[in-house]
This record gives structure tokens, C-alpha cells and sequence, in this order.
């Protein structure tokens, strides 16, 4: 009989996992085209060594299921993720909520997932995923954390600016 790490997956697991290594791979490809597109910027947002960290990671993490696919003797069939429909990330907010939105979303399916091994008694599976769990905890935390900090610097950009209109008026005038 063959080891544990052997054992295959349930068909339902097999298919949440080659559908989570998808959309790790369509996080990626996100945060590529978002660091591309803030790293033109004359100063770069302080979140931007995050998003290209996140390129690289959330490759490894896509390799790393398809690995435990393998494992598994399970048939690794990536389905096709639409790719976000975005050319202009807009402002920093804009951006940092679009990739809290991604990492929510991976966050749910990984939870999903969750849910379905323990419904299958799938042990080796739950014990796997529970470190991809407290990452994405961490990077939503980071990304909440950011954003609140960009609103914050907006807000006192704009009163600033707010600030400087009247005196700027004043000084027309005289």
C-alpha cells in the first residue's frame, strides 16, 4: 500500500486545488502589470517592492500546488482565469484595492478549500494549506494597512492644497 503522501486526492479537492494554482498564476500576472505600471512614476508608492515580491510568490505558491498535485497522482488541468480587464491601474488607492480585492479573493478560495478537505478527510491537504492561510492573512493585513496610510496622505495632500488656494487668492489681490 503506498504512503500517505501517496493517497489521491477527491475529485472535488483535485479540482479546487488545480483551480487555486490557476488563479495564484493570474495574481501574479496582476501584480506584474501593476508594478509595471507604477514603476514609470517619478517616486515610486511605498507598496510597490510588495507588489513585485507578490510576482514571484504567488508564482511559487501556483508550482507548489501543482507539485502537491503531482504528489498526489493527481491530473493537474489548469483552467483558463480571465486576466483582470485593466490597462490604467489609476491612483494608488485604486490600485492597492485592486490587489486587496485578489488577495481576498484568494484568501475565500483557500478557505473554501479548507472546508471542502475537511468535508473529504482530507488531513494531508488541510495540514498543506494552512501556511498559504497565514500568508494571505499577512498580505491582506499589509494591504489594509497601506491603504489606510495612501487615504491618509491623500487626505492631507488635499487639505494642503486646499490650504494653499486661499493664500495663493490673497496674494493675486494685493
Amino acid at each position: 500500500m503506498g504512503s500517505q503522501a501517496q493517497k489521491l486526492l477527491s475529485e472535488a479537492c483535485r479540482v479546487a486545488v488545480n483551480y487555486l494554482a490557476s488563479y495564484e498564476l493570474n495574481v501574479s500576472d496582476a501584480y506584474l502589470t501593476m508594478s509595471y505600471y507604477y514603476d514609470e512614476e517619478t517616486e515610486a508608492p511605498l507598496y510597490l517592492p510588495f507588489f513585485e515580491d507578490q510576482i514571484e510568490v504567488k508564482k511559487e505558491h501556483a508550482k507548489q500546488f501543482i507539485t502537491y498535485l503531482r504528489e498526489h497522482r493527481s491530473k493537474i488541468c489548469l483552467p483558463v482565469i480571465k486576466r483582470p480587464d485593466i490597462d490604467n491601474w489609476g491612483t494608488g488607492i485604486q490600485a492597492i484595492e485592486s490587489a486587496l480585492q485578489l488577495e481576498n479573493t484568494l484568501n475565500k478560495l483557500l478557505q473554501d478549500l479548507m472546508n471542502l478537505a475537511s468535508q473529504n478527510s482530507e488531513t494531508d491537504l488541510l495540514s498543506f494549506l494552512k501556511k498559504f492561510l497565514a500568508k494571505q492573512k499577512r498580505n491582506i493585513n499589509y494591504l489594509e494597512y497601506q491603504r489606510s496610510y495612501q487615504k491618509e496622505l491623500d487626505r492631507l495632500t488635499e487639505k494642503e492644497v486646499t490650504s494653499e488656494k486661499p493664500g495663493e487668492a490673497s496674494g493675486k489681490e494685493a
